[in-house]
Order: C-alpha cells, then sequence, then structure tokens
C-alpha cells in the first residue's frame, strides 16, 4: 500500500479482526485471526486492529475510500486490487451497499450513489456550525466574487467543509471533503499554532526534513505572530489563499475552522491577495466568532430509533449476498446528527436498535478507523474523516449527473423518452440537461443541450409555475408567447395542478407530461418530461400509466437532492 495512503488511513484491506459467519469470507479463505492482523497492523507501522474490531465494517469503510479515491467509480476487479480483498468480499460488499442505496451498478463498474453522502452529512450536523457560518462565507464570497472556503483540522491533515461559490467561469478550490497534508496549506500552518509538542513529533516521523516543505514550522511560527497564513502555489500552481482562524469562546478560544479566500495569480499576487482581502477577511472571521458565541444552546432532540431494524429483512432476502454486520455498523455513523454531536453508548444503542455489545464493537471500530473519537469520559463524536466516505467526488456532481441514473431507470419502465430540462439565465427558455429514449421507432430522442420557449413546452410552464409574477414576466419576453392574462391563469393551474400536460407539441401526434423537481428548499430546479405518441397512449392512459411514475421518479430525485443541499452554496 503506497505511504502516502497509509498516511491517513492506516488501516489494511485484510483485517480479519472479530471474523465470524458474516464477515465476508475473508479469515476463512485465508486463514487469518485477530491477532494475526494485529500483528500485521503493528508490523505496518499503525495501531493494532482491536480484538474486538468488526472485521466487515473495516473492509466495507475500505470499499468506500478506494472508491473515494478513484473518483466515485471503479471494476469489481479494480476494487479487488485496490482492497487486496478476495472477489467474493468485494461483490458481496458491493450487493450491501447497493441495497442501501450507497452505491448503483453502473454497467459492469461499482459507482458510489447520492446516498452515501448521508454519513458525511451526519459529521457536518453533527458538527453544527458549518450552517452557522455559511452566510457569512457566502457574503463574503459575494463581495469579493472569489470562492470563500471552511477547513478543519484532521490529525495532520486539513479537510475541507464548506465551499461558497463566486460568479466566475473558473472554478476554484477542491471538492469538498477533500484532505491537503497541513503543511501544504494556508490553513495547515494556522492550526499547526494550536499543535503540541507530541503533535509535531508526529508530524515529523512521517514527513522527513528532507522533503522540500521542511520550512513548515517557522510557517506556523510566522502564522502564530501574524495571525494569518498564505499559501502562495503550494497546493497547486497558479493557486493563491489566505486564510484566518476562527475561534470559539465555548471551546477556550481554541481554533474552530479556518475561514479563507481563494483565487489565482491570473487575477492577484499573493501580496495584493493580502492587501486586497486580508481586512474584510479578518471582519468576516469576526462575524463569525459573534455568531458562533451567540447562537443559541441546541437542545438534543429525541433523535433516531431502530435505525438498524430493517437490516434483518434484508439479510432474509439476500441472504449471504447481504453483509448484515456492515450494514448494521454503517447505522451507528448516522445515530449522529443535529443537537446529536456528541453520544454515549447508551444514546447510539437505542438510535439503532442494536444490542449495547453490538453498538460497543462498532464504536471501537471507528475509534481505530479515525472516524470517531472518544468525548470526556463516556461520550463519542465523529471526526472529519468521516467525509472521505464519498464526499469528494460526489459534492461536485451536477444535477444532469445525479438525474442520469434516475431518467434511465424511468425510461425503461415506460418505454417512453424522459428528459430533464432547466430554464436559462433570463427564464425565457428551458435547456436539456439530461435525456434518454428506448429504442421503439416512435420514441422522440431530445439531445442534451436543445433549447425551447418557455412557455412552450410543459417542463417550461412547470418550471415558470414556481417564480413569482415579476420573474415570470421574462417569459412574456419572447416573441411567440401567448397573451399575459392566458399564461398567467395557465401557469397558475399547473402550480395547483403539480403537472403539466400539452398535446400536439414539440410537433403533430405527440403528447407530453411534465413534473416539478424540488432543491432541499422547496424551490423548484428543474422539470422531468415524458414524450409519448398518441398512438400509444390516450390522454387518460398518461394521467393513469405516465404520471405516477414522472412523480415518483421526482420523488427520489429530490431525495438525492436533499442530501446534497447544504454541501456548497455555489451555484450549480
Amino acid at each position: 500500500m503506497p505511504a502516502k495512503r497509509m498516511l491517513y488511513d492506516g488501516v489494511g484491506a485484510r483485517a480479519g479482526a472479530g471474523a465470524g459467519p458474516d464477515d465476508g469470507g475473508v479469515a476463512g479463505a485465508r486463514g487469518r485471526d485477530a491477532a494475526a492482523d494485529a500483528d500485521a497492523g503493528a508490523a505496518r507501522g499503525g495501531p493494532a486492529v482491536p480484538a474486538e474490531a468488526v472485521a466487515p465494517l473495516i473492509r466495507g469503510v475500505t470499499v468506500l475510500r478506494r472508491l473515494t479515491e478513484a473518483g466515485g467509480t471503479l471494476s469489481p476487479s479494480a476494487l479487488e486490487r485496490a482492497t487486496g480483498l478476495a472477489r467474493s468480499t468485494v461483490d458481496r460488499i458491493a450487493s450491501t451497499f447497493a441495497r442501501m442505496g450507497y452505491v448503483r451498478m453502473d454497467g459492469r463498474d461499482v459507482a458510489l450513489a447520492p446516498r452515501v453522502l448521508e454519513l458525511g452529512n451526519a459529521y457536518l450536523a453533527a458538527l453544527g456550525w458549518p450552517a452557522q457560518l455559511a452566510p457569512h462565507a457566502g457574503a463574503l464570497a459575494e463581495e469579493l466574487d472569489e470562492s470563500v472556503t471552511l477547513t478543519v483540522p484532521d490529525r495532520d491533515g486539513v479537510r475541507l467543509v464548506h465551499r461558497s461559490g463566486h460568479r466566475r467561469r473558473l472554478p476554484l478550490g477542491f471538492p469538498l471533503g477533500t484532505l491537503h497534508p497541513a503543511d501544504r496549506t494556508a490553513p495547515g500552518a494556522l492550526f499547526a499554532t494550536e499543535w503540541t509538542d507530541t503533535d509535531w513529533q508526529s508530524w515529523r516521523a512521517r514527513r522527513p526534513c528532507s522533503e522540500p516543505w521542511a520550512d513548515f514550522e517557522d510557517r506556523a511560527k510566522t502564522a502564530a505572530r501574524n495571525g494569518w497564513a498564505e499559501d502562495d502555489e503550494l497546493t497547486e500552481p497558479g493557486l493563491l489563499t489566505l486564510s484566518v482562524p476562527v475561534r470559539d469562546a465555548a471551546e477556550g478560544g481554541r481554533i474552530v475552522c479556518a475561514v479563507s479566500v481563494v483565487s489565482h495569480t491570473g487575477r492577484h499576487t499573493a501580496a495584493g491577495l493580502r492587501e486586497t482581502v486580508l481586512p474584510r477577511l479578518r471582519g468576516t472571521a469576526t462575524a463569525m466568532e459573534r455568531a458562533l458565541r451567540d447562537a443559541p444552546a441546541t437542545r438534543p432532540g429525541a433523535g433516531p430509533s431502530g435505525l438498524a431494524f430493517w437490516t434483518s429483512a434484508s439479510k432474509q432476502e439476500l441472504g449471504r449476498e447481504f453483509v448484515e454486520s456492515l450494514a448494521r455498523g454503517l447505522t451507528v455513523l448516522t445515530a449522529f446528527g443535529e443537537g446529536r454531536g456528541e453520544l454515549t453508548l447508551t444514546d447510539v444503542a437505542r438510535a439503532t436498535g442494536l444490542p449495547r455489545a453490538t453498538a460497543r464493537r462498532a464504536l471501537l471500530t471507528y475509534a481505530h478507523l479515525g472516524l470517531v473519537r472518544r468525548s470526556g469520559t463516556r461520550g463519542f463524536r465523529l471526526t472529519p474523516r468521516v467525509l472521505s466516505l464519498g464526499f469528494p467526488p460526489l459534492s461536485r456532481l451536477p444535477l444532469s449527473h445525479l438525474a442520469t441514473p434516475h431518467l434511465t431507470e424511468l425510461s425503461a419502465h415506460l418505454t417512453e423518452s424522459v428528459s430533464l430540462a432547466t430554464l436559462t439565465s433570463t427564464g425565457e427558455e428551458t435547456r436539456c440537461t439530461a435525456a434518454t429514449a428506448p429504442t421503439h421507432a416512435l420514441s422522440l430522442e431530445v439531445e442534451v443541450g436543445t433549447r425551447q420557449p418557455a412557455h412552450a413546452t410543459p417542463a417550461g410552464r412547470v418550471l415558470l409555475s414556481d417564480l413569482p409574477p415579476d420573474l415570470r414576466k421574462r417569459a412574456l419576453c419572447h416573441p411567440e408567447a401567448p397573451a399575459p392574462d392566458a399564461l398567467t391563469t395557465d401557469l397558475d393551474t399547473v402550480a395547483r395542478e403539480g403537472h403539466a400536460v400539452t398535446d400536439d407539441a414539440p410537433e403533430p401526434g405527440l403528447r407530453t407530461l411534465a413534473v416539478p423537481v424540488r432543491d432541499g428548499t422547496g424551490r423548484v430546479v428543474a422539470a422531468i418530461e415524458a414524450t409519448v405518441h398518441r398512438a400509444r397512449r390516450t390522454r387518460e392512459a398518461c394521467m393513469k400509466e405516465v404520471l405516477p411514475h414522472l412523480l415518483a421518479t421526482a420523488r427520489a430525485m429530490e431525495t438525492d437532492l436533499r442530501l446534497t443541499t447544504h454541501i456548497t452554496s455555489a451555484p450549480r
């Protein structure tokens, strides 16, 4: 395993601790036991695997990490090579994740699915403050027309937890959840100002002084003296970053995160960025600290209960293809959330419905993997490393990519052409962003990128119906738009009924239906449209056979969108 991977994982894929009948078959195939794995872990320089660790959970986390590192998609054979697991084990883990909605089978490949974001979302929700600080980051990004990020320390690395975008075409910054070595970043120098001697010794052991970034200690001292840090093309050529700390008075003034402005050398020099941005950046950090100080105390809610109850039924249905101990273990992470940043073993057992002994083994496993840390004498908290489970490749997932699997499934079920449309910036036209069609002779092929007058299509009318009256007027600017009163009446009807339907459009003989797709805030961001030939289905048949499936697909897409809503405030 490459040194860089071991630096942050600290865990081998072939751990066999606690192997049993539901362990994916590796222990039996390779004759390994807990003691052997503990010795192997120690030999690699990492912590020994606890005797009570859950082997299938370790293997499942390893598979998620390797998929994340590969950009979200790998073939089963590539996963076998990347993890060192047996092919049968990889197949069973993939089958389990597919049942959970964490992956989907894309042809022969295993691809991460948006549902896996619930793991990272549990960490962000439990953390609490990203939602409080995001408006301040967004306001600064809007004012400066630059990217603004929030990062947190993760051992001797830094991990991105929020990004507010700019209006320019060149995207800046990295996907959320991305981990960078602290010594290659501006935020890392700030976090290092609070390192103990033990932290520095650990860093030196992993970062030999012969390497080109051995001046990190000097940069950390400079950051402590100045109260800010900068990255002048250290992380990536052409990238500039200026960072200041955000401290939490409730944590004794500890740095809770770093707020950074990210730009590039085409717009600024490092000195120019500092001169232009630093005063406003410091002001934003002060406002963030005030928001943390003045935030009302979070009242723990009742929390979930019985999160793992469904796994037994899945095991009975799928048999050996479902690794129940893996699925049950992952529900432990989702027990955390808003108002549930710190949980005791009893809290976790109650939320998941797992026996205390089972919940304890899962927590010990996660502590070994670095996904959970102890808090106080009885509590546990999630760590930023949870974001390594799928977040980076999915945090930049365009709406069209999110929609495509849903549209493909819908088209196959209906044997009709389906597409996804959004409004253009002017509101006068719709633009097709994703489409799929069956192979029969009467299927309509819609090309991605096709534009049509918004008033003239069901998708356009669905999108316009969600706009306030002043913005609806944009559609009237089109030379072929109907009279204002007629269009307003039609849009009000669409808004009330929740769908739109037309006959003989875009050409005679066709019938088209459309329904809205809403994001996590309830705003209509797209419309799903199905086009059928009138010879294939009557209007009544369309309302009975097509519309319910359109609505169901829209709900499924909305579930995915809710998982991605607070990942980034950058424009989609």
